[in-house]
């Protein structure tokens, strides 16, 4: 190969490696900007912290009043609006029947989906389903299947439950 030829071919890969670099630029670019991907973000995000408060809001350890207050906490700290206000206006009568229970319960988020998502206004809507393992003061702990459809809004510590209703199986009887 003469000095001319490889002269040559240098230029070619060096002008190659500027067209691909430009390349990924202008691709970077346009998925940066691109408002399908962070409505994909919002998304993600609003599912994830949807299950996880689900779960806490299905969850209590009732093996002790500070427990029991705990465990109230974090259901305050899971939801907002309307279900917030009522758990909070509720919280001392909830504490005392759950203290005399000693009924402990673990949810388990086993399947979730978004049904409506408007990241404008910050809400969305869940669907799941939730096994919850009680294990009873006295008597054989059980696992119960629960489905539940939540509406979530994003709040200045990110998203939580907003309102929930239980789902029946709708099985024939």
């Amino acid at each position: 190969m003469t000095p001319r030829t490889r002269r040559r071919a240098g230029w070619a890969v060096l002008l190659v490696a500027a067209l691909l670099c430009g390349l990924g630029a202008w691709s970077y670019g346009q998925a940066r900007g691109d408002r399908s991907l962070s409505y994909a973000k919002a998304r993600d995000t609003a599912l994830t912290e949807g299950k996880r408060h689900l779960a806490t809001l299905n969850s209590l350890d009732g093996e002790n009043a500070k427990r029991v207050d705990t465990g109230l906490r974090a259901w305050l700290d899971s939801s907002t609006g309307p279900l917030h206000d009522q758990l909070k206006r509720t919280r001392s009568t909830d504490a005392k029947s759950l203290t005399t229970a000693g009924d402990t319960a673990r949810g388990k988020v086993t399947s979730a989906a978004l049904t409506a998502l408007d990241d404008r206004t910050g809400t969305a809507e869940l669907i799941a389903t939730v096994d919850v393992e009680v294990t009873p003061r006295t008597g054989a702990p059980g696992t119960q299947r629960k489905r539940f459809a939540a509406t979530l809004a994003r709040t200045a510590d990110g998203w939580k439950v907003k309102a929930l209703t239980a789902i029946g199986t709708g099985g024939a009887g």
